[in-house]
């Protein structure tokens, strides 16, 4: 928002028309009114906004608004043109760059006038009047002469904030013997300053609806890109290259293995190899990008592009109503995550895993069989000690500095954490994995022979291939000595028990000393009392456990290294691909989740109840989809499964940032594979009002829940011939995690945290009402939908909502979510909710989504698919057709 007394100001008009005349005198006008700013030193016009048509009518109320956000500000010295037509034909776009065909072709030009904002913000009640002229295009840079006036036109100042009525003329509507009034109010809307480094390019709508009570409200639509598309899947790349590099890193260190295990060691490096050079051809390519937020649809299977979400904004919609305090409703819109570079001929993730761990499990191939279980725990263990040690580290040299200093109790906190860490490091070993893989590792080694193989090593090599074959089990073998990895982690809690038996046993003497002493004998005692000598015998003990810790670790990340070699052997190539699939979708989910979790932050940051919830219980984050059961949708639901579902190993963490700068409050993604942390800096000012457990840096969850209904033909096809199994199973599975979150939550946090809604249902009703819409036989149930949206924002949660590319299905859910939140929560009028969904869908912020996706205002359906639709999912007459999506 720009200073007071800036010359550029925020400014948000409404129009109305009197007394129109039409083209055919016998018919009353659909009137519309174009919106034009002259530059006033090139003195040309440049199109600028339209309003909605109002049919029939010669005192027309436009429900749409004009904006001249400061994004795109107004001096008071700017000129506006408006140009009243009355329309023929409801194709016209609303906004041409072709401003004159546009206004020739499809409609008959009514009248202008022209005024300066300045003229409006002068005006008493900030209204004006002004008299339509019919002159020549290019009189409207001077005086015209010989005019017709064909009607008044009236524009007002609308602002967001407490609204009042004031006292001005009223104005006729369309609809019988209804008048009109004009509000004004005191606050401007803006987002926060510190958000500009997040969400850029802004696009503003406002409209004024009347509520039942035949009040006015004011509605503001804003959407942003959001820089998060972008540099969430850059950071992610460049840690899944960091990780894969490692990885062949760890198999070399191998050490040597016997030459069949060598030759798939060296296969299996050189999968990795071509991974990693993909990736970072993949990541060149994005940084030559600049000054780009988002990825639009017709660009969806770029191959340079995969791991960016398609088309991610944010959308918030501002509800002022008279005497009543602002309400804000946000969503995120995201194409379904999906690899589209791959295609869908296989089928989704879901699928693929499927179809992947069932061949995995029955192959030929000379390797041990790991479940996908073991595999993940091989990860696990690989990623607590690498997160342990150097953990454990530090601690020991805290604990020896404390010694230093002779504090005791810095000796006794530092000695707290080192058990904590080092009992949680033992318990993590203790694992019969672990075990068992070293085993494997012994077996996999040059000159192993089996007991029961009675040949030569020459032999045995030869028939080493037969000894390893495929096998359903992790094997053992007598003649290793199992008991040597018990020693060995066994060993660390008996050093641990060393040192913390020293640590008692140095201040009991300490405390000791401490007691009076005779005179005679204080000469001694300050003599004998050395600080250095706590660290001297501390010091040989920590040394020998961070030894045996460090032991350890080496044994056990070859073992773990090892059974992930097995798990890659088994599943060359078809397992690599499907990495990488699984990389694309993870990235374009994250990259959403991460843009919704920042926006929701910034949005409860004075709501104690959110932030209490936000450490105590986490977040649901709801994700939408409008995706179908049939042909390519269906890969496309698969991946996007699986991809929100891996959504739940990310963790959220909030920070300090290093200085206020924007670039120090950029999230920060790190981690691995098997779990992530996204870091979210805040200003040192907003970070100190958190709640003590969240600036002590406490993880915070989230829980991703998915809900699908498939609204168009080919779900239909899908419901009549094919299979809805898929929707069915992840409603479902869903529902049950969305109800296990709210019985977390309501034992954990006082149900007056969550936000009040005018709509008392209470959560139980309404979880009750889903559970039974998910098992109802019902086709296009789009009532789960709208019922676990509700509750999503019940619960404080973050809404997605998701189509193939988030245009146009998505376009029509988010418009019809919105004008239900007017209606259920601002007493829309029944008589207005057409005439919003329509302002909306023609006029609206999504209609400008469709322009930067496709360079055209058309909503990519046609008149078959619309018969398909639900109907409150139809866009109004002219705003759709065959493009190019």
């Amino acid at each position: 928002m720009l200073p007071v007394g800036s010359p550029f100001l925020p400014v948000f008009l409404c129009v109305a028309c009197n007394d129109l005349v039409a083209s055919g005198r016998d018919r009353k006008p659909n009137a519309l009114v174009q919106v034009a700013v002259i530059d006033p030193h090139k003195q040309h016009l440049v199109s600028h906004a339209c309003t909605e048509i109002v049919e029939a009518n010669k005192d027309p109320l436009f429900l749409t608004g004009v904006t001249f956000p400061s994004e795109y500000p107004a001096s008071p010295e700017t000129l506006v043109k408006l140009s009243v037509y009355d329309a023929k034909d409801k194709t016209q776009e609303s906004v041409s760059k072709h401003f004159l065909l546009c206004m020739c072709v499809c409609s008959s030009f009514l009248g202008s006038a022209t005024f300066s904002v300045g003229d409006l913000l002068r005006a008493k009640s900030e209204c004006i009047f002004l008299s339509l002229s019919l002159s020549l295009f290019m009189s409207c840079f001077r005086s015209s002469d010989g005019v017709c006036t064909a009607g008044t036109v009236v524009v007002s100042r609308l602002k967001m904030g407490e609204m009042e009525e004031v006292d001005v003329d009223q104005i006729t509507t369309d609809i019988p013997s209804q008048k009109v009034r004009l509000y004004q109010n005191s606050v401007g809307m803006g987002s926060d300053g510190k958000e500009e480094c997040l969400f850029m390019n802004p696009v503003c709508k406002v409209y004024r609806f009347q509520t039942v009570d035949s009040k006015w409200m004011l509605v503001r639509e804003q959407m942003e890109e959001c820089t998060l598309s972008f540099s969430i899947p850059k950071q992610l790349l460049a840690l899944y290259i960091q990780e894969d590099m490692s990885r062949v890193q760890d198999l070399k260190e191998l050490g040597d293995l016997s030459p069949h295990w060598d030759n798939l060691r060296k296969e299996v490096m050189t999968r990795y190899a071509g991974i990693i050079s993909s990736y970072q051809e993949t990541l060149a390519e994005m940084d030559k990008i600049n000054g780009c937020s988002f990825k639009p649809s017709c660009c969806k299977a770029q191959k340079s592009l995969e791991f960016i979400p398609i088309n991610l904004h944010t959308q918030r919609m501002r509800v002022t109503c008279p005497k009543k305090t602002d309400a804000f409703y946000d969503i995120i819109t995201v194409g379904a995550p999906a690899a589209h570079f791959q295609g869908f001929k296989g089928g989704g993730l879901h699928r693929l895993l499927s179809r992947y761990e069932a061949e995995k499990k029955s192959t030929a191939y000379q390797c041990i069989y790991y479940s996908p279980e073991h595999t993940a725990k091989a990860q696990e263990v690989l990623s607590i000690m690498s997160l342990l040690q150097p953990l454990i580290t530090r601690l020991v040299d805290q604990l020896l500095q404390a010694a230093h200093e002779h504090s005791s109790p810095g000796l006794r906190d530092a000695l707290k954490h080192l058990s904590d860490k080092t009992e949680q490091f033992v318990h993590t070993l203790k694992d019969e994995l672990v075990k068992s893989a070293l085993l494997a590792l012994h077996a996999a080694q040059p000159g192993y022979v089996s007991k029961n193989q009675k040949s030569t090593p020459a032999q045995s090599q030869h028939q080493e291939p037969l000894s390893l074959k495929h096998q359903d089990t992790i094997p053992h073998h007598k003649e290793y000595d199992e008991e040597e990895w018990d020693r060995l982690w066994a060993n660390v809690a008996k050093c641990l028990n060393c040192v913390i038996a020293m640590v008692d046993k140095l201040q009991e003497e300490d405390n000791t000393k401490q007691d009076p002493v005779p005179e005679h004998q204080l000469a001694d005692v300050i003599t004998s009392h050395n600080p250095g000598d706590w660290r001297e015998q501390l010091c040989p003990l920590v040394t020998r456990l961070k030894d045996c810790v460090m032991e350890v670790v080496e044994k056990a990340k070859r073992a773990m290294t090892f059974v992930l070699l097995q798990e890659a052997a088994c599943s060359i190539p078809q397992g690599f691909l499907l990495q990488q699939r699984r990389d694309i979708v993870f990235s374009q989910a994250l990259a959403a989740l991460a843009c919704g979790f920042v926006m929701r932050l910034y949005a409860g940051m004075q709501d104690k109840g959110f932030l209490r919830q936000l450490h105590l219980v986490g977040l649901v984050a709801q994700f939408e989809s409008l995706l179908s059961t049939y042909s390519e949708e269906f890969g496309m639901l698969e991946d996007m499964e699986v991809g929100i579902s891996d959504l739940q190993r990310v963790m959220f963490k909030i920070t300090e940032a290093k200085s206020d700068d924007l670039s120090d409050l950029q999230p920060l993604v790190c981690g691995r594979r098997d779990h992530f942390t996204v870091e979210v800096p805040l200003p040192k000012l907003v970070f100190h009002t958190l709640p003590e457990e969240i600036k002590e840096g406490k993880l915070l969850r989230v829980f991703p829940v998915l809900f699908n209904v498939g609204i168009n033909e080919q779900q239909t096809i899908a419901e009549r011939f094919g299979d809805i199994s898929l929707q069915e199973r992840i409603n479902q599975k869903n529902f049950e995690t969305l109800e296990a979150y709210y019985k977390s939550l309501s034992e954990k946090v006082p149900l007056e945290c969550l936000p009040c809604f005018q709509t008392q249902t209470d959560i139980k009703e309404l979880l009750e009402t889903l559970g039974q819409n998910v098992v109802a036989k019902k086709k296009k149930n789009v009532e789960i939908l709208w019922t676990a949206g509700t509750i999503c924002r019940r619960l404080n949660g973050i809404r997605f909502t998701s189509c193939k590319s988030a245009k146009d299905r998505t376009s029509m859910s988010v418009t019809l979510e919105q004008c239900a939140l007017l209606r259920d929560e601002h007493q829309l009028s029944k008589d207005f909710f057409v005439r919003a969904l329509d302002c909306m869908r023609r006029e609206g912020c999504r209609i400008e989504n469709v322009q930067k996706n496709i360079k055209c205002r058309k909503y990519a359906f046609n008149m078959l698919q619309l018969m398909a639709f639900p109907k409150c999912y139809r866009p109004p007459e002219g705003t759709y057709g065959k493009v190019d999506s």
